[in-house]
């Protein structure tokens, strides 16, 4: 079956495995076989893509927060074409009933979901059930978190616009003055990653330097060479950076904390305005929005409260991105966006939090990851 596009309508996997299949009651043989799990991974399956292991599935996040694995509406009426072009139905097997259509105004998010085996659709059918409890009297907080952070994953899944990750430095005894500044972009061109970074130390802030309060790396750029660039040329610069970026349509800058970040491109009266920090419901074809990736790590770690935010070290530390030389701009931007595209293509939020920290969400039975004081500091050997 060719990939399509995330469009039209969904069906919960529950609905189409229990209820549909169940009451067909002629064709419930055939339909239960075709929708078993071990059968949906299988490449000879009608539903495989060529390329993917196992069986691509939807995950969607409904108003309430809870998350629900999808067949969409182009799937299910696949089935019931094959099953009769194959003749094992005398009739083309009815729709599912119209109650259990799940259309986008049902749903805040939908992204593509692979699993490999007929067992990892299982334990994941297993899991959102007992994910979807926990989250019951989240705070408004959490479930934002947790709806960027599928958005983001959805948004990155389609490869379209382009991500630019940005990193200002400033003079640790005169935050005003930025001495460094640094940008990881990822865009796809034909659905080919293209990268690009880079480095640029201000001409009139050489002599002020860091090391007292702040790391002093700005001669540590790990990803290339460094530029010099005056005060003058710098907004400049971005200004054409930027306005180069929205040839590949909406330009999602990404920050780790963002405000410090902000305050420094309204500094230098950088063309973002109008920029949203709420990711729309679909990929945007314009704009410009804001991600941050400690919110969106906060997400991933159930945290709740909004002055619990791990650093960029430590962030990189959980995420199992090697760092050095941190408070270099290019450096700190390379590593933003490294831990974004790792959050982004790693499983939906819930799998993805078990896969990397099993058994940690605590004995309250929620979904905070509590680490040990091992696992949290940076320079141990715990990972």
């Amino acid at each position: 079956m060719p990939q399509e596009v995330l469009t039209g309508g969904y069906y919960r996997y529950t609905d189409i495995w229990f209820d549909w299949a169940e009451n067909n009651t002629t064709d419930r043989p055939r339909l239960k076989a075709m929708l078993a799990h071990d059968s949906l991974v299988s490449p000879d399956h009608p539903l495989h893509i060529e390329g993917v292991e196992g069986v691509q599935l939807y995950m969607g996040q409904l108003h309430n927060g809870e998350s629900r694995i999808l067949f969409s509406s182009k799937q299910v009426d696949y089935v019931r074409y094959w099953l009769h072009a194959m003749k094992l139905t005398e009739n083309m097997v009815p729709l599912p009933y119209s109650n259990c259509l799940l259309t986008k105004a049902d749903l805040k998010t939908v992204s593509p979901v692979i699993y490999k085996t007929g067992g990892d659709l299982k334990l994941a059918c297993t899991n959102m059930t007992k994910f979807n409890k926990r989250l019951k009297g989240s705070n408004p907080l959490l479930m934002s978190r947790r709806l960027a952070f599928e958005r983001v994953r959805s948004f990155w899944a389609e490869k379209k616009g382009v991500w630019c990750a940005m990193d200002f430095e400033g003079w640790e005894r005169e935050h005003a003055m930025i001495t460094e500044f640094g940008w990881s972009v990822v865009r796809w061109d034909k659905g080919v990653e293209v990268a690009d970074h880079g480095h640029l130390k201000v001409k009139e802030a050489l002599n002020y330097r860091n090391g007292v309060y702040v790391a002093d790396n700005r001669m540590n750029y790990d990803f290339g060479e460094s530029q010099v660039i005056s005060k003058r040329e710098l907004p400049k610069f971005i200004e054409k950076m930027i306005q180069d970026l929205a040839e590949y349509g909406a330009i999602f800058l990404v920050f780790h904390d963002n405000s410090q970040d902000i305050k420094y491109l309204r500094q230098i009266e950088a063309p973002i305005e109008g920029y949203s920090h709420i990711l729309p419901d679909a990929v945007p074809e314009t704009g410009v929005y804001v991600v941050d990736t400690a919110d969106l790590f906060g997400g991933l770690l159930g945290e709740d409260s909004p002055g619990n935010k791990r650093g960029l070290e430590q962030m990189c530390h959980h995420l199992l991105v090697p760092t050095q030389h941190l408070h270099n701009a290019g450096n700190d931007a390379y590593y933003t966006l490294t831990a974004l595209k790792s959050m982004a293509t790693e499983g939906p939020l819930d799998a993805q939090r078990e896969k990397r920290w099993p058994n940690h969400t605590g004995p309250r039975g929620g979904v905070k990851v509590e680490f040990t004081a091992e696992e949290e500091d940076s320079d141990s050997d715990f990972y």
